[in-house]
């Protein structure tokens, strides 16, 4: 098993550095309507694209069918088989897009051997709660009602998308719907009211936006809905089964608190969790294998759990056979 170095690289430093006196200052800045959104969306887009673009021959194929709206994203070689990656990005249910995670699904692809579904699940302002969250528990169900077994399926997710995995376990929980073998999460997000990273905000601020910022655009999505909302106040009943996690978050970002109270809510349920806290303080930084060279250990790491979960479901059904 891959372990977190104990210091981050001087490229992290300088990279962490750079963004709190860019990105942090105009992400701070950026209006609440269609034109301050938009032009974060490019922003985004643009950092994702300089630092974690595409493997070269990767392969994408785009899905439209029903309620289901994605791509196929395999690298060079991967080809289709009875098991996959399924990916649920992030960014404030506002910002990202499938597009924007294509470079992240094809080193998934790479270093599994699998071939990874983005989810292009709908944004707000234009859509509120729970389209999000509909739009990723379908894509499941369409995976399941397309040929695979839910045991062959790893689910992976980030910030926002942390929190949309959750609930599709928990909504898998609720129908009875098969588990997937494992999911893992990247700086995922858990407290939509931002109080966690607010309050880690104050004593160490985050280099990619401030939590006030990360407020108004979660706010876009929740609009009109209870903070104490179920599907938004995330909670795991104690026994519940679900399949084994992986969490990683970089030490020092706003989120890192978020990541520890979804490792502690899940252990202390009776689930299983891995927790693992990088060193820097770049969000996501899974996704900018260019801008911070941990992500490439850090992704190997992810690697080893999805072999891991994947074998060990194997092994179960040969010791029921």
């Amino acid at each position: 098993m891959a372990t977190p170095p104990e210091n981050a690289s001087l490229q992290t430093r300088l990279a962490a550095h750079a963004s709190v006196i860019g990105l942090r200052r105009l992400n701070g800045v950026l209006p609440r309507n269609r034109v301050g959104i938009g032009a974060g969306r490019g922003l985004i887009a643009g950092v994702m694209a300089a630092f974690g673009p595409p493997l070269p021959g990767t392969r994408v194929a785009r899905v439209r069918t029903g309620d289901v709206r994605g791509e196929w994203v395999r690298a060079a070689g991967v080809e289709f088989g009875d098991k996959a990656i399924y990916y649920i990005h992030g960014s404030g249910y506002v910002v990202c897009s499938a597009r924007t995670h294509r470079g992240l699904a094809s080193r998934l692809s790479k270093l599994s051997g699998l071939p990874v579904f983005l989810i292009d699940y709908r944004l707000a302002p234009e859509h509120r709660f729970p389209a999000a969250a509909d739009d990723v528990e379908a894509g499941y169900r369409w995976l399941l009602g397309n040929g695979y077994r839910a045991a062959d399926l790893v689910i992976g997710g980030d910030s926002a998308g942390g929190h949309l995995a959750l609930d599709l376990l928990l909504q898998n929980l609720r129908n009875e719907t098969p588990q997937p073998a494992g999911v893992f999460m990247y700086s995922p997000l858990m407290d939509l009211t931002l109080t966690l990273a607010e309050g880690r905000d104050r004593v160490l601020a985050d280099p990619m936006a401030p939590a006030r910022t990360g407020r108004r655009l979660l706010e876009l999505y929740t609009e009109g809905q209870r903070a104490d909302s179920p599907r938004l106040r995330l909670s795991v009943p104690r026994g519940a089964e679900l399949p084994p996690l992986l969490v990683q978050a970089s030490a020092g970002e706003m989120l890192a608190d978020d990541a520890r109270y979804v490792h502690d809510m899940v252990t202390a349920a009776g689930g299983r969790s891995e927790l693992e806290l990088w060193p820097g303080r770049i969000h996501v930084f899974q996704a900018l294998p260019l801008l911070v060279p941990e992500a490439v250990q850090a992704l190997r790491r992810t690697r080893e759990f999805i072999a891991a979960a994947l074998a060990a479901d194997a092994s179960s059904r040969t010791k029921v056979s």
